[in-house]
C-alpha cells in the first residue's frame, strides 16, 4: 500500500536499533534533533512542523519499534517494549547515523522514552523536549476514580493478552479514531489531515502492531513503572535541560500543574502550555513549533 509522503525534501531510511529495525526519515541541515511520537501514531504526527524545525536541524524521525513501519520484536509482558528498549534503539540508531548527542523531543509515549533516555544516556542528550505527559510514576501513583475514567486505556491496554488485542481487532478502525478525537480539543478529526490519517490506520489495521501497542502499555505498568520508582527511591534527577509542552485540555494537567511535577524529576524544567488537547504538533503547530525553537536555540 502505497502511503502518501508528509516530507518532502526528506529521506528514508531503515536503520538498525537495538533490536529494531527503525523506519526513519531525515531532513534538513545543522544540529541533530530526534522527533519521536506518540500512541495511536507514529512518526507522521510530526509533519506540521518538521520542514520549520529542518531549516535549523538535522531533523531525525524513527517510528519506535512496533509503530509505523518499523521492525515488531515479540514479546509477551511487555519486555520487549520498555523505554528503556526503546531509548537504546535511539540511541543505537543515533550512533550508526554518526552523531554522537542530539536534542530530542517526545510527545505522549515517546516523551516516556525521552525522559527514559535523560536517566540511561544523559551524556548523549543537549536537550530534551516532552510534550504533553507526565512522567509514568506520577500518573500510577495519583490513578483514582476520575483519572481512570479519564485514563482508561493505560489500564485497558495493559491487561493481559490476548484481551485487549481480541476487542480493538475486532473494530480496529473504530477504537483508533475514538481514540483520536477524544483526546482533542473539539473531540473530533478535525485537527488531523487525512493524509495523516491514513498512516495512523494502515499500521492500526496489523494484528501483530496492535500486540505492540499493547505490549507497550504492559511495560509502563510494569517495567516502566518499576524503573520510575527506583529513580524516585533514590532521589535521581535529570540533570539535562528539560522543556515540558503541554496542552491546556489535554492529556498531562491533573492535580499538581505539570511544571511543578516535572521539577521534581528535572529541577531546571522549563515548561509552558499551548491551546490545543492532547495532540499539540498537530493541534497547535503554531504554538508547539515556537516553544521548541526558543528551547532549542
Amino acid at each position: 500500500m502505497m502511503l502518501p509522503d508528509l516530507f518532502p525534501g526528506f529521506d528514508t531510511r531503515m536503520i538498525a536499533g537495538d533490536g529494531a529495525n527503525l523506519h526513519v526519515r531525515i531532513g534538513g541541515e545543522g544540529p541533530p534533533l530526534v522527533l519521536l511520537h506518540g500512541y495511536p501514531q507514529c512518526g507522521v504526527m510530526w509533519h506540521r512542523i518538521a520542514g520549520d524545525l529542518a531549516k535549523r536541524f538535522t531533523v531525525i524521525i524513527p517510528d519506535l519499534r512496533g509503530y509505523g513501519q518499523s521492525s515488531v520484536p515479540k514479546s509477551s509482558r511487555g519486555e520487549g517494549y520498555s523505554k528503556r528498549a526503546m531509548g537504546n534503539d535511539i540511541a543505537a540508531m543515533m550512533t550508526r547515523l554518526g552523531h554522537d548527542t542530539f536534542a530530542l523531543a517526545g510527545h505522549d509515549r515517546g516523551g516516556r522514552v525521552a525522559y527514559r533516555m535523560a536517566f540511561d544516556h544523559p551524556g548523549r542528550l543537549t536537550k530534551v523536549a516532552v510534550l504533553d505527559i507526565l512522567p509514568t510514576y506520577d500518573y500510577w501513583t495519583q490513578m483514582d476514580w476520575i483519572s481512570g475514567l479519564r485514563m482508561y486505556h493505560w489500564l485497558f491496554l495493559a491487561q493481559p493478552e490476548p484481551l485487549p488485542e481480541t476487542l480493538i481487532s475486532g473494530a480496529s478502525r473504530l477504537y483508533l479514531e475514538h481514540t483520536l478525537a477524544a483526546w482533542t480539543e473539539t473531540k473530533s478529526l478535525a485537527a488531523f489531515d487525512p493524509r495523516a490519517l491514513e498512516h495512523y490506520r494502515a499500521f492500526f489495521d496489523e494484528p501483530d502492531r496492535i500486540h505492540a501497542c499493547c505490549e507497550d502499555y504492559r511495560a509502563g505498568a510494569t517495567i516502566d513503572m518499576e524503573l520510575d520508582t527506583a529513580d524516585r527511591a533514590a532521589s535521581r534527577t535529570i540533570d539535562v535541560p528539560l522543556l515540558a509542552i503541554w496542552g491546556a485540555r489535554g492529556l498531562s494537567p491533573q492535580g499538581a500543574a505539570p511544571l511543578d511535577v516535572w521539577r521534581q524529576w528535572a529541577p531546571g524544567a522549563q515548561g509552558v502550555g499551548v491551546g490545543a488537547g492532547h495532540f499539540v504538533a498537530e493541534e497547535s503547530p503554531d504554538g508547539t513549533l515556537k516553544a521548541l525553537q526558543e528551547f532549542l536555540a
